[in-house]
């Protein structure tokens, strides 16, 4: 008889446990909402530069030799025509004595044949023959001189020189920079964006670029161009960015820019923790249910909402707290309406 009161008293207690058990899981949770709150919505598309001169060109030697004489120096305008530098020259310069020497004697034989010609002692074969050795004489002279004067470097333009490389007594090889100029006082960026990412990218949209030269400085740039030929190792574009003339950074300084794509300063943000996966949970009269939303931007914690629900709903703000049975209890409005 005892025996049989303890199985009864068990079974009741096993009874009201789960009468409690499904009481709590149907009854309603309070939770915390709040409406999308309006704010910006940003997308930057990053890359690393490197600032360069809008316009710069190296000036180097077609030949081989040692430096003899240095011109210019870095920091220093320079003009058209103005020289440089010139590289030891005496060899090619003895070259072109010995080829005017010879073109002069070329030229004697070819002024005494044409006069016999033109009282026929000699054949014409005879005065065609001199005539072409002095002009093959006099083009070589031409050519020699050209050689000659590749030794000296001259600017191009109306350039400043950036960078000068080489000292006097240095041997330079042929085509290798001695100076490097630039012929307009503009700076920009040159910076490497993913190929996944250039799509957003065109010119006229505003960059925000950081140095660690300076790093408590934000600079103001502006794409101007975007590489139509992309990097298929590096899977990179170079997109140009242009700097203001006031701009402090330098010349080979490395920079992150920030390309702004798009700025929307009247989004619909809502909190991070209101998401599972693409839903949300709407809650109206007093039931919570899942609504799928396109999302946008994510600045921080916040997300921009593109479409799927309105400016005025109310949305529960922790996503984790709303039951299986979607009845909500208790609510308290949060955020900012």
């Amino acid at each position: 008889m005892k025996r049989r009161t303890i199985l009864i008293g068990a079974a009741v207690f096993s009874i009201v446990a789960g009468a409690v058990t499904l009481i709590v899981w149907m009854s309603p949770s309070p939770v915390e909402v709040m409406h999308p709150r309006i704010g910006h919505a940003v997308i930057a598309v990053y890359g690393s530069g490197t600032v360069e001169a809008a316009v710069m060109m190296p000036v180097a030697p077609r030949t081989g030799a040692r430096i003899v004489e240095l011109d210019s120096d870095e920091g220093q305008t320079v003009v058209k025509g103005q020289k440089l530098a010139r590289l030891e020259d005496e060899d090619m310069r003895s070259n072109v004595e010995q080829l005017q020497a010879q073109e002069q004697f070329a030229a004697g034989d070819f002024r005494r044949d044409a006069a016999l010609l033109r009282e026929n002692a000699i054949a014409r074969q005879t005065y065609d023959r001199a005539k072409s050795t002095w002009e093959m004489a006099r083009a070589a002279v031409k050519q020699a001189l050209a050689q000659t004067g590749f030794m000296t470097l001259v600017s191009p333009g109306n350039c400043y020189v950036i960078q000068r490389d080489g000292e006097i007594g240095q041997f330079i090889a042929a085509n290798t920079p001695v100076f490097w100029i630039s012929c307009d006082g503009k700076l920009r960026v040159s910076a490497e964006i993913d190929e996944e990412d250039v799509p957003l990218v065109r010119p006229g949209q505003q960059v925000l670029l950081r140095a660690d030269a300076f790093p408590d400085k934000v600079f103001e740039g502006r794409v101007t161009s975007v590489t139509p030929k992309g990097d298929p190792v590096g899977r990179s574009y170079r997109v140009r960015i242009q700097l203001p003339l006031d701009c402090p950074l330098r010349i080979g300084m490395t920079t992150e820019a920030n390309i702004i794509s798009r700025d929307d300063p009247s989004a619909m943000l809502l909190p991070d923790t209101a998401f599972v996966g693409d839903k949300v949970w709407r809650v109206i009269d007093g039931r919570a249910s899942a609504v799928t939303i396109v999302k946008g931007a994510k600045n921080g914690k916040w997300i921009e909402i593109r479409s799927g629900i309105a400016r005025r709903d109310t949305i529960v703000v922790d996503a984790s707290g709303v039951p299986a049975s979607g009845n909500i209890g208790h609510i308290w409005l949060g955020g900012t309406p």
